[in-house]
């Protein structure tokens, strides 16, 4: 066996696998504790134009678990050809980001071992292919780097909680459950995990519950929401293994009998001593205090939730937050120290496990001139407005101005008309008032789908019980109805709302926490449903906190549209568009003037015309960065990064079997040529596309370049039929491209069918592999006066 002819899927099956289980089989089971070729992210959602794609998922050649969900080792394989320790950077990458001690490397003929818990000494070192540790071996060396007494280990190593449906935690999740546990049994007290919303933290805690309490290292849990239905989401989901042993706090009583407690804040604090309830538990009842969404509430000294945490200060207590709350006066940090673990909104986006978005931004002219009344200026209701000059600070909180909202509603529907009328759609308001209002307008705005279902739009706030009612069915992505939503803050947080594809921001939001709460609606993603990317759509410049060193998740796109123009973002921005990130935007401080309280009047205005003054979009590249370009010249420097020279391009597309595959590489760095297409021209074939855009070569157009090779006669040593079939398929070129010619599929497509089967049509070349070699030469003359 020559070992260099060998290819690396060769080398593992052959070489590396045998190794890794051992001469007897009793080293690594390879059912349940090694996994080959595993993907561990999804691949970036790469959107552009109206083209939405995954770019390349990241993949480890072998992930091994002492036990599952308990990776320890990553090994890096390559073929024969490379060193030992070529594949070593690639495994210290992966290494870091899954949050695992020993990485390696091999080519077939040893093993490169790097030790990432030695701090001194030696780190690294080569290891015959027949001495590979065994998961004991590589266990020891881990807990003898921890530090683990008998009982500290025995609660690291706990098993996960299995349903037997194979369901297997993201590796961001694992990080997280993992590092929990391991810090609780060594005595860590106070938690804090900040992961962004979409990335299921409460299955998260659920399964750091499961491994202590089943461990025994906590008998008694509780774990505090702020919602309701946060609370009952999580009884009937994935708390819901927890069977008899779980309770849910409700109207103020306690029954102790239970072991796992969930519990609405609301339910056992209040201002007077008998509604604090919680006190009818003595103070080391609870072993293990979990606190949802900790932004709020527990944060600050005097909220309620932190008087529950003091009053069981003895448990070990995890805060779970998608935003954690550093200001002057509230401190998730300083309560329950730095984040154990960070998975952010930039990092969930960048491994294909949230949606990307898209901006579009409205200046209405009255937001952004302001508005003065007349000297004696009348409300519709016969009050005279207090003269002054008013902004949309005021807007819609002290002054309604009711075509505002009409034209709100109207770019709204705008936008649902040009592009999906059934897309799940939240708008926030200022106040339940101005939800109304919306409501209101919207229906207006769709009359037709209004009347054929009344709920079709619906007001969904804290005080409409008919509202609340159909929250459930506004997130369920198998009902359509309603469709959209108005609200004011009900909505902000916890609502699973996986399908929702569009976000209106009619409120002035003036913080960080809240704002990226509001994103979280959108940044699930379903494919079932085809939800990959999502569209803010922005009337109070809160995407200016886009700008803020704190936001953590560019968007794919932002448009403000010029007066006249639909909502929709165009395939790239307008000709000259020069976008800077900062000019023309004001970032207004915090706060503003609070709603009306008694005693101020509300004005409502029902004559004031309003227009849009301002609509703007931008692209955000495979990295995660923001960048200004149109889609051609986004394309012209990525096919020049990736190919230096003309020259280099016609080397690489000459020397591809399949075309199809270089289409592939591009579109995985967000060149998508379909949508080039759409700008360049349809009738160019892909590689007239890419020379012509990326090295200013003159195109030529399919049937040109069709024609050029019947001229030729190239294929007269061809018998008749057979050269009848390849003219059939440089018509279907001329007509569709090359993709189509390269598939075997085409010979199914009429006319060929007419020349017989796709067997019978292949024996006229002498068998498939001179029929490909026949391909492969058309596809040889039709380029070859490219240069």
């Amino acid at each position: 066996m020559d070992k260099k002819a060998l290819t690396e899927a060769d080398i593992r099956t052959k070489f590396i696998t045998p190794a890794l289980v051992g001469a007897d089989g009793g080293k690594w089971d390879v059912m349940t504790q090694i996994r080959e070729e595993t993907y561990f992210t999804k691949g970036r959602v790469i959107v552009r134009g109206k083209t939405v794609r995954r770019g390349e998922a990241k993949k480890a050649d072998y992930i091994l678990s002492y036990k599952p969900n308990m990776p320890i080792a990553v090994i890096e394989a390559k073929d024969n050809n490379h060193s030992v320790g070529d594949g070593m950077q690639q495994a210290l990458e992966y290494a870091e980001i899954l949050d695992v001690p020993f990485a390696y490397s091999s080519n077939g003929d040893a093993f490169l071992e790097h030790d990432r818990t030695v701090t001194s000494g030696i780190v690294t070192r080569e290891i015959p292919l027949n001495e590979f540790p065994t998961p004991e071996e590589l266990w020891e060396r881990y807990s003898t780097s921890k530090g683990y007494t008998e009982t500290q280990e025995t609660v690291a190593t706990q098993s996960y909680y299995d349903d037997g449906s194979r369901r297997t935690p993201h590796y961001y999740q694992i990080i997280a459950i993992n590092r929990t546990v391991d810090a609780i049994a060594r005595g860590q007290d106070r938690i804090l995990l900040v992961m962004a919303t979409g990335t299921g933290k409460t299955y998260t805690a659920f399964q750091i519950i499961w491994r202590l309490w089943k461990s025994g290292a906590k008998k008694r849990i509780l774990f505090l929401v702020d919602r309701n239905i946060l609370a009952d989401q999580t009884k009937t989901n994935d708390f819901k293994p927890f069977g008899q042993a779980m309770t849910k706090i409700t109207n103020r009583t306690v029954d102790k009998a239970f072991e796992i407690y969930l519990c609405l804040y609301q339910a056992v604090t209040g201002t007077e001593e008998e509604q604090n309830v919680y006190k009818q538990f003595s103070p080391d009842f609870f072993d293990l205090v979990i606190v949802d969404e900790c932004h709020r509430g527990s944060a600050a000294d005097d909220a309620a939730w932190r008087k529950v945490l003091e009053y069981f200060s003895s448990a070990t207590q995890i805060g779970l937050t998608a935003t954690p709350k550093e200001t002057e006066d509230v401190s998730n940090i300083n309560y329950f120290g730095e984040p154990l673990y960070t998975y952010s909104l930039r990092q969930g986006i960048s491994d294909g496990f949230l949606a990307p978005y898209k901006v579009v931004r409205i200046g209405i002219d009255k937001d952004l001139d302001g508005w003065r009344p007349e000297l004696g200026q009348l409300d519709k209701h016969g009050n005279l407005i207090e003269d002054r000059e008013y902004n949309d600070r005021d807007f819609d909180r002290n002054l309604i101005l009711e075509k505002r909202t009409d034209l709100v509603a109207a770019k709204v529907t705008e936008f649902l008309r040009a592009t999906d009328r059934y897309a799940k759609t939240i708008v926030f308001c200022e106040n339940i008032d101005h939800a109304e209002r919306m409501r209101q307008a919207l229906v207006n705005a769709n009359p037709d789908l209004a009347a054929a279902n009344s709920k079709y739009i619906m007001r969904i706030t804290g005080d409409n019980d008919e509202g609340k009612a159909q929250l459930d069915n506004f997130i369920d992505p198998e009902s359509i109805f309603p469709v959209i939503a108005t609200t004011s803050r009900l909505m902000t947080t916890g609502v699973d709302a996986q399908t929702c594809q569009l976000i209106v921001l009619d409120r002035r939001i003036g913080s960080m926490t809240e704002f990226k709460q509001i994103i979280g609606r959108g940044t699930r993603i379903n494919e079932d449903y085809n939800k990959l990317y999502f569209t803010i759509m922005d009337f109070k410049r809160a995407t200016a906190l886009f700008a803020d060193p704190d936001f953590d998740g560019d968007p794919v796109q932002i448009y403000e549209p010029e007066e006249g123009l639909p909502p929709v973002p165009p395939d790239e921005p307008p000709e000259g568009f020069d976008d800077d990130e900062d000019e023309d935007v004001i970032v207004d401080p915090p706060g503003g003037l609070p709603p009306p309280g008694p005693g101020t009047t509300r004005y409502y205005v029902n004559d004031v015309a309003v227009s849009v003054a301002i609509e703007r979009v931008q692209y955000l590249n495979e990295d995660g960065r923001l960048i200004t370009e149109s889609l051609r010249d986004y394309s012209r420097k990525t096919v020049r990064e990736t190919y230096t020279s003309l020259q280099e391009f016609l080397t690489v597309w000459n020397d591809a079997e399949k075309k199809h595959a270089i289409y592939e590489e591009l579109a995985t760095k967000g060149v998508f040529l379909d949508e080039l297409a759409d700008h360049v021209g349809r009738d160019y074939d892909a590689f007239d596309l890419i020379c012509h855009v990326a090295f200013d070569q003159p195109p030529l157009t399919r049937k040109e370049r069709a024609e050029k090779v019947k001229k030729r006669n190239v294929f007269g040593k061809y018998g008749e039929k057979a050269r009848a079939v390849l003219d059939a398929l440089l018509q279907k070129y001329a007509d569709s491209g090359i993709r189509s010619v390269e598939s075997l599929d085409i010979l199914k497509v009429d006319p060929l069918p007419a020349f017989g089967t796709p067997v019978e049509i292949i024996k006229l070349f002498g068998g498939k592999p001179d029929y490909l070699a026949a391909i492969r030469e058309l596809e040889s003359v039709l380029y070859d006066k490219a240069a």
